[in-house]
């Protein structure tokens, strides 16, 4: 049976933060910091090569890290010591997509959420720096939650927390395995972020950008009531 929506619960990383272009301003960043002085690695070197081996966020630092002295023969700093300044100073090169305050503003009669994977206080960090904190009634975190997305429990954990039913909800994302597919499996509506690819139709719907959200939701729920 269909149900009004009243909560709406968001990915972090691609979906709200722009992901990439955070990580392309932190490692430009970081080598005007750390790395300016060795002539034999170039700062466009650097970064490209930065990014490559991110793989959007599914290889955790540690591992980039020791990749990049390896492959730089980086004498000057240890791998630690750049791993560390990652996890300390991202939050500062944090880039939101467009429209994602207004978007959030404009959906304060529902109840809001984030369901993310990553280290509880590092994800925290950035959600902060977005500035956007205040808008959401659960941060869900996978490190402190002790279970991370594809898993459909911590979807429904998020739920009982708003007090809301599955079918009452709609899960934002932009994964489509960890994020629609997760989220229906729940029992969730969903809207898949298409950040310029094709989906393969599992979604419920798709947007391109924050800012279509908010009418998006108020046709989905106007359809409700007029069916009723």
């Amino acid at each position: 049976m269909a149900r009004l929506i009243h909560a709406i619960l968001f990915d972090l990383d691609n979906t709200l933060l722009n992901r990439d272009a955070s990580v392309e301003k932190f490692a430009d960043h970081q080598y005007d910091r750390l790395l300016q002085d060795q002539d034999k690695i170039s700062k466009e070197h650097y970064c490209k090569r930065f990014i490559e081996l991110d793989a959007g966020g599914y290889v955790w630092k540690d591992k980039v890290y020791q990749q990049l002295a390896e492959e730089f023969d980086i004498q000057c700093i240890s791998w630690e010591a750049l791993f560390s300044d990652y996890i300390e100073f991202f939050h500062v090169s944090c880039v939101p997509f467009c429209h994602l305050d207004s978007m959030l503003r404009s959906l304060s009669a529902y109840s809001l959420g984030i369901i993310s994977n990553g280290y509880g206080a590092f994800q925290l960090r950035t959600i902060q720096a977005l500035g956007i904190e205040e808008y959401f009634k659960v941060i869900l975190l996978s490190e402190w939650e002790g279970i991370k997305k594809p898993d459909p429990k911590i979807f429904l954990r998020g739920l009982e927390k708003l007090h809301v039913l599955p079918e009452e909800s709609i899960f934002v994302g932009d994964h489509i395995e960890n994020d629609v597919k997760a989220a229906r499996q729940a029992g969730m509506k969903t809207i898949w972020k298409r950040n310029g690819r094709n989906g393969d139709g599992s979604a419920d719907y798709a947007i391109d950008v924050l800012d279509e959200i908010p009418n998006l939701v108020e046709k989905i729920n106007g359809k409700f009531k007029f069916s009723m």
